[in-house]
């Protein structure tokens, strides 16, 4: 009986697995559209992935498997068989890559198989919005196939595609950011103005003041602990550059001219660019090979100076994930759930993700023959994202997911050791002196282009 029932409750949940409705979810999100469960879905998938290469990286794994495992060169054996499976390929950098190269093929494959739909009607709908465990089955089969990939020059290639991947996706971010600080701005002000309250403002107030403070508290312990009198010139240029591009920014945001053209921009904007760039400008620091310039942060709190740390360690090896690690991959999930989730919402977003406006959580659940809710099918008149933009970014994150836990170090495909290196370095400087020019256009533009709506 046990066994029948157990049936039955499979097959009643066969129709979400394979079917055009994620209903599987709804159960948790009844008012949902079925746009907004298939962008939960897709992100659980990467979310999913994040924490397996999470657990493979954490420091002292190896050991344990080794401890566990009893095929594990070098470690228990079973009826004293010697054991031939080398563990390295399991543990450390070397799954992160690839489980985030396996995520990054997936993605990309449907981005490029979604290309064109233009609603729920199209055939290809069907198979974005459903077909849930084929997709999961498919996911794990080149994740594990991405195992079998022999060493060589993989790691060594796939370092600098995450790197250009990595360029292109904070990029992204940073126009993320600039399009939510004008809405944040726009709409804070319309309230203000709408409800003749004065605690809008205040607000706008608080949260500038706020962001400034901790934009020039992060200049103040950059020069201190990551400058030397003698040495670490490239980051006493960096700190010293993004200073003044901010003071630029934040100078022509309130310039008559600019606020007569871009009527909503404001402090509040400047000072959050201003803060995501002082924390690129740091992310950058913590890249450079050179640990005199570079100490870790754990050190700094626990008042461990570098000199000891370097006598005690070998030194061709990094740590594989500290506290900046941490705070980039926070950074990153909170970017990635606001892109992908919530760029229904906000109407600048929209633009850039390729969405409508309005295509949030708002539908209605529907009931169908069988009992089951179903999420709302909300694109048969067209489709409210890009199905193929929300795949590539993606796929974009899955790379910046890669460098992210990996501290964006080189690896030595012959040892388990990584290096920082430059590269990293430099694209990161890059991409916050790029995104601190698109904000810059964004208070410029108007007044070069009076003719064209910027609105």
């Amino acid at each position: 009986m046990g066994a029948c029932l157990a049936l039955c409750s499979l097959a009643s949940c066969a129709s979400c697995l394979c079917g055009s409705a994620p209903c599987l979810l709804c159960g948790c999100c009844p008012s949902s559209n079925n746009s907004t469960i298939t962008r939960l879905v897709f992100s659980f998938f990467l979310l999913l992935g994040t924490m397996v290469s999470v657990i493979m990286i954490l420091p002292g794994m190896e050991t344990q498997l080794r401890k566990i495992l009893p095929f594990c060169q070098g470690g228990s054996t079973i009826l004293d068989i010697e054991n031939q499976v080398n563990c390295d390929v399991i543990v450390g950098y070397k799954p992160v890559y690839r489980i985030c190269f396996a995520m990054t093929c997936f993605f990309f494959l449907f981005s490029a198989m979604m290309i064109g739909v233009r609603s729920s009607k199209d055939p290809r709908a069907a198979l974005q919005n459903g077909f849930w465990f084929f997709k999961f089955l498919i996911l794990v089969g080149i994740t594990v196939g991405a195992f079998f990939i022999p060493d060589g020059t993989f790691h060594t290639v796939w370092f600098y595609f995450g790197i250009v991947g990595s360029f292109i996706f904070i990029l992204i971010q940073l126009i993320l950011l600039i399009d939510f600080a004008y809405s944040w701005n726009k709409v804070w002000v319309e309230n203000a103005e709408n409800r003749d309250s004065k605690c809008w403002f205040a607000g706008l107030l608080t949260f500038t003041l706020f962001h400034y403070a901790l934009a020039i508290t992060a200049v103040v312990l950059f020069y201190v602990y990551y400058t030397k009198p003698d040495d670490c010139t490239e980051h006493k240029v960096f700190i010293s550059l993004n200073l003044i591009f901010c003071i630029i920014i934040s100078v022509v945001s309130i310039l008559p001219k600019i606020q007569e053209a871009q009527q909503h921009s404001g402090l509040l904007q400047a000072s959050l660019i201003s803060l995501y760039t002082m924390y690129v400008t740091w992310s950058a620091m913590t890249n450079n090979p050179n640990r005199k310039c570079n100490p870790s942060l754990l050190s700094l709190v626990s008042n461990v100076s570098t000199t000891e740390q370097s006598t005690d360690s070998n030194p061709g090896v990094e740590q594989w994930w500290d506290a900046q690690g941490v705070v980039g991959l926070v950074i990153f999930l909170f970017c990635t759930l606001y892109a992908s989730i919530r760029s229904s919402s906000n109407a600048q977003v929209n633009k850039l993700m390729q969405t409508e406006e309005g295509g949030g959580l708002g539908g209605e659940g529907v009931v169908g023959e069988d009992g089951i809710r179903r999420a709302v099918d909300n694109e048969e008149e067209g489709v409210t994202y890009s199905y193929s933009f929300f795949h590539f970014h993606l796929c974009l994150a899955s790379l910046y997911i890669m460098m992210t836990l990996t501290n964006w170090y080189q690896p030595d495909t012959s040892t388990q050791a990584m290096r920082s290196s430059m590269p990293a370095v430099w694209v990161k400087m890059s991409s916050s002196w790029l995104g601190l020019g698109l904000y810059l256009w964004t208070l410029i533009a108007p007044l070069i282009f009076p003719d064209r709506d910027f609105s």
